[in-house]
């Protein structure tokens, strides 16, 4: 068995928050029924890159396929009233929904939690917004941009001098996604017990903020507002990408026991008793660093290639190749850990991260496929709830499905 077989999950989401939190449940083993609109569906679903572009029925975008793997697609109307009608019965059966809307937009629709709790007293109903479901920024729409503006992240990112630079990748999303994951889980261990649901209400703002390490208590205890650092550490050094004879590294040799490995790597072992440098607090110092510690390591890096470098030091210290995702995509340890897995849709083959989670004795499964519109309509509305082949046809021809 997989650890959430058994459990129920609507998924009432788009894009990347909130895709991603249920995708988590489905590779581990969840039943969860992604839930569309007929007229205007995942629009993720015309993201790029796409495979079997030369015909419309096996064209599938990839994005769209990494988020939505393992999952039932359905569609149902929300608008309509037989759709809100289809939703509640779905409900009955579940033990979890999620949705990523505006704070509202399902109480407007007739199908928020204080209705849905009605039908079932243990759902657990995990709203994944911007800002969260109170204060005054509830009605703003937000993305992954409008989190790390108002997070305090964005500030944070970039070169010192130069203006903030936004994270890589869509960390907001991302983050609000794995702490619903988290608290969706908890809520559900409390309704078993207790058979008593509740709201999880999760903001991307707030996950953000949680991601900022050391600054909220560098400002409210020490008085410093952070500031774009680069590759620096607010306080700990080295700790820093470096520059190699061939490409760049990261190094993180700042306690005194890498230090002095490092330095006899490098054939200067008494460097690591120079009274200015010889202990971890000495080599904090901003100044120090810059004068005494750091042009050496530029120097002893420079005459190496990146390849030299992670075969001398990396099992002894924190060194790391920076890689390019194409070396990621082939690193060694990632192909131990199955983090690429292959999925084989009618259009070809799939290549995408697999399932982070290892658990060892119920594993998960990342290599199901994501659902066509509307591909499980039947499987779910028929064998699940119970309809007829005619009146699949009436709610389809009605547009309610």
């Amino acid at each position: 068995m997989k650890p959430l077989e058994g459990v129920t999950v609507i998924d009432i989401t788009r894009v990347v928050a909130g895709p991603f939190c249920s995708m988590l449940f489905a590779d581990l083993g969840a039943t969860v029924i992604k839930v569309e609109d007929p007229q205007a569906p995942d629009y993720t679903r015309g993201f790029p890159p796409f495979i079997g572009e030369e015909s419309e029925d096996t064209k599938f975008s990839a994005f769209f396929a990494q988020y939505n793997r393992n999952k039932l697609g359905v569609t149902i109307n929300l608008r309509e009233e037989e759709g809100k009608e289809l939703l509640k019965k779905l409900v009955k059966k579940a033990d979890i929904l999620v949705e990523n809307f505006r704070p509202g937009v399902m109480t407007k629709l007739g199908v928020g939690y204080e209705v849905l709790k009605g039908i079932n007293p243990k759902l657990v109903y995990t709203a994944i917004s911007g800002y969260g479901q109170n204060g005054p920024y509830i009605k703003r729409p937000a993305y992954d941009n409008s989190a790390q503006a108002t997070g305090g992240l964005w500030s944070m990112n970039g070169l010192p001098n130069h203006p903030p630079l936004r994270v890589g990748t869509i960390i907001g999303d991302l983050s609000a996604s794995m702490f619903g994951s988290f608290g969706t889980l908890a809520a559900y261990m409390h309704a078993q017990r207790t058979g008593e649901g509740q709201i999880v209400d999760i903001s991307q703002q707030d996950s953000v903020l949680a991601l900022t390490e050391s600054a909220v208590v560098n400002y409210t205890v020490g008085g410093n507002i952070q500031e774009p650092l680069g590759n620096e550490h607010p306080f700990v050094r080295p700790y820093e990408l470096f520059k190699c004879a061939d490409g760049y590294i990261f190094f993180g040799g700042y306690t005194d026991k890498f230090w002095k490995i490092t330095c006899s790597f490098f054939g200067e072992p008494e460097f690591a008793t120079v009274p200015e440098i010889d202990t971890m607090d000495k080599r904090f110092d901003k100044e120090t660093y810059a004068t005494k510690v750091k042009p050496k390591l530029e120097e002893w890096f420079a005459r190496y290639t990146v390849a030299e470098l992670e075969e001398g030091l990396a099992d002894e210290v924190p060194l790391s190749p920076i890689k390019n995702i194409k070396q990621v995509v082939e690193d060694p340890q990632i192909k131990a850990r199955e983090m690429i897995i292959r999925s084989t849709y009618p259009g070809g083959l799939i290549e995408m991260f697999g399932l982070p989670i290892k658990l060892s004795s119920t594993p998960g499964d990342p290599t199901g496929l994501a659902p066509k519109v509307g591909e499980h309509n039947e499987k779910i509305f028929g064998d699940l709830l119970g309809l007829s082949i005619q009146e699949l046809e009436d709610l389809n021809r009605k547009g309610v499905i």
